[in-house]
């Protein structure tokens, strides 16, 4: 990683960008970006750029891994070898199989998946270019996708990260936050819900900092539900 800044946060309140503490950074989503999956979806957040797409449902094969009752959800996160500074090696590593479970965890109750039995819902996520909080992106821009694909979800799910930084609570840490940073919560919701799909933290806060930490998160997916909706009312009207 590149030399720490000699100041994560200055003086007057602002982060290395420009940015509040409660602030996210400029995010985009599009819908239906691949014409060869049933469903996808591309984001920007920040430097972040990333691409989902998902295939299904459709017959899982082998058989015997088949579920008589409901679809079986598999996702694959990938950080493309050229998405960060130092050239990443090719294939999944630990941490991407890692973030593959608990994202496709995250997704999972979101989506009926009782209405299809005996299938396979395929989830892609690729990183192109990685700025932190690609997990969050990653389930955010998967969520899209599965919508696209006209799979039945209860709800689309949005996720963002709140961070320690410099003793105080932040919306969002970018690269530099992320990797000098003190602590990180990432957090996934279905908004209309108010359920919590996924939540973990790494690093050290106290429980009053942990809270203000949850509250941030939330009112960060709240932003990204808001242009999850614009994204797909885009693609095809209504409400």
């Amino acid at each position: 990683m590149e030399e720490r800044p000699e100041r994560l946060i200055s003086e007057d309140g602002l982060r290395l960008d420009g940015r509040k503490p409660d602030e996210m950074r400029p995010l985009k989503i599009q819908a239906g970006v691949l014409k060869r999956a049933d469903g996808s979806a591309y984001l920007e957040l920040g430097a972040n750029k990333i691409v989902a797409a998902v295939y299904g449902p459709r017959e899982l094969h082998p058989r015997h891994k088949q579920k008589p009752d409901r679809a079986v959800v598999r996702f694959r996160y990938n950080m493309a070898p050229f998405s960060v500074d130092e050239r990443k090696r090719p294939g999944p590593d630990r941490r991407s199989i890692e973030i593959s479970k608990l994202s496709k965890e995250a997704l999972e109750p979101a989506i009926f998946t009782e209405y299809y039995p005996r299938t396979a819902i395929d989830i892609f996520v690729e990183v192109l270019q990685a700025d932190a909080g690609t997990r969050c992106a990653g389930i955010s821009a998967a969520s899209v996708a599965l919508a696209d694909a006209g799979i039945e979800m209860r709800d689309l799910v949005a996720a963002c990260a709140a961070g320690k930084v410099e003793g105080k609570v932040v919306l969002d840490p970018m690269y530099y936050e992320d990797g000098y940073g003190e602590a990180d919560v990432p957090l996934a919701m279905m908004p209309k819900e108010d359920k919590i799909t996924l939540l973990q933290m790494d690093g050290d806060m106290t429980p009053e900092e942990f809270k203000q930490a949850v509250k941030l998160a939330k009112k960060g997916c709240k932003i990204v539900y808001k242009e999850q909706r614009r994204a797909l009312k885009e693609k095809y009207g209504g409400d």
